[in-house]
């Protein structure tokens, strides 16, 4: 058995390598595919990186609606350039932030499933790993080392493990600071209000959150993300990650070999 020194270092080696392949600010498509390989490698047992897939994809139409809508209400600054470019900037700033917190998790989802799955019987793992998260991802290791698919009902303790953890360790405080950051009234209180449309949600199901930084009302719509796709089905939950248009034609024809082309082309760049 390792010890606890070389333990550490393997953790931090599998997530220099999520850190490569989570890309940088704008490389949404490439962290769906990272997050789709998860939830493949996982025998299609850990929901939660599909979910962020989604995610991902349909960040990229919000930022892009939301940088629209800014340069429209930035008119009110007509007579003063700089000040409009300032708010310019700081809805630049903001979006950033959210699509660095994708990232993160990206990274941080990465990371956990792929140490736990090598290191995760090692008595010291759970000094890397929240203990309920390595408890639960051990639960989709095992499963998918039997061959076996967990029931809903498992699948939503994994996810729920590891959505909680996020939102503590990484989302939470991230969204907090991005928040008190960002200076422009008008258009922080039109951002906190995002519909959200996932492309597997039912018709006429959306998401308007009363505010977004509000830690509780996140959690509860995570949860209900996860019960709408469970209630459609986990099939027409991956094939509806085509609908974005955002992913290459490649990943569905094999997304497997996809990953694999990625992830040989990204770490090759990186050596």
């Amino acid at each position: 058995m390792i010890s606890t020194s070389e333990l550490r270092t393997q953790f931090l080696q599998i997530q220099e390598e999520g850190r490569q392949l989570a890309g940088g600010l704008n490389d949404l498509a490439q962290r769906a595919a990272v997050y789709h390989h998860l939830f493949e490698d996982s025998g299609r047992n850990h929901i939660f990186p599909l979910i962020a897939a989604h995610g991902a994809l349909w960040a990229r139409g919000y930022f892009k609606f939301g940088m629209q809508l800014s340069h429209l209400f930035s008119w009110q600054y007509f007579d003063s350039s700089s000040k409009r470019q300032a708010h310019l900037e700081q809805v630049e700033n903001f979006a950033n932030a959210f699509r660095d917190i994708n990232r993160k998790v990206c990274i941080d989802t990465y990371t956990q499933y792929h140490f736990t799955k090598r290191f995760g019987n090692h008595p010291d793992a759970n000094q890397l790993v929240n203990p309920r998260l390595a408890q639960a991802l051990m639960a989709v290791h095992q499963a998918n080392q039997q061959q076996t698919e967990l029931l809903d009902s498992q699948k939503r303790d994994v996810y729920e493990a590891h959505f909680l953890n996020e939102q503590d360790a990484m989302v939470g405080p991230c969204i907090e600071q991005a928040v008190t950051d960002f200076r422009w009234p008008l258009v922080k209180w039109i951002s906190l209000k995002p519909l959200v449309r996932f492309a597997y949600f039912p018709a006429g199901k959306f998401f308007w959150f009363h505010n977004f930084s509000n830690k509780q009302e996140r959690i509860t719509r995570g949860l209900k993300a996860f019960d709408l796709a469970a209630k459609v089905g986990w099939k027409q939950v991956e094939q509806s990650l085509d609908h974005y248009q955002v992913l290459p034609e490649e990943f569905f024809v094999n997304s497997a070999q996809h990953f694999v082309d990625l992830r040989g082309e990204v770490l090759v760049g990186h050596r």
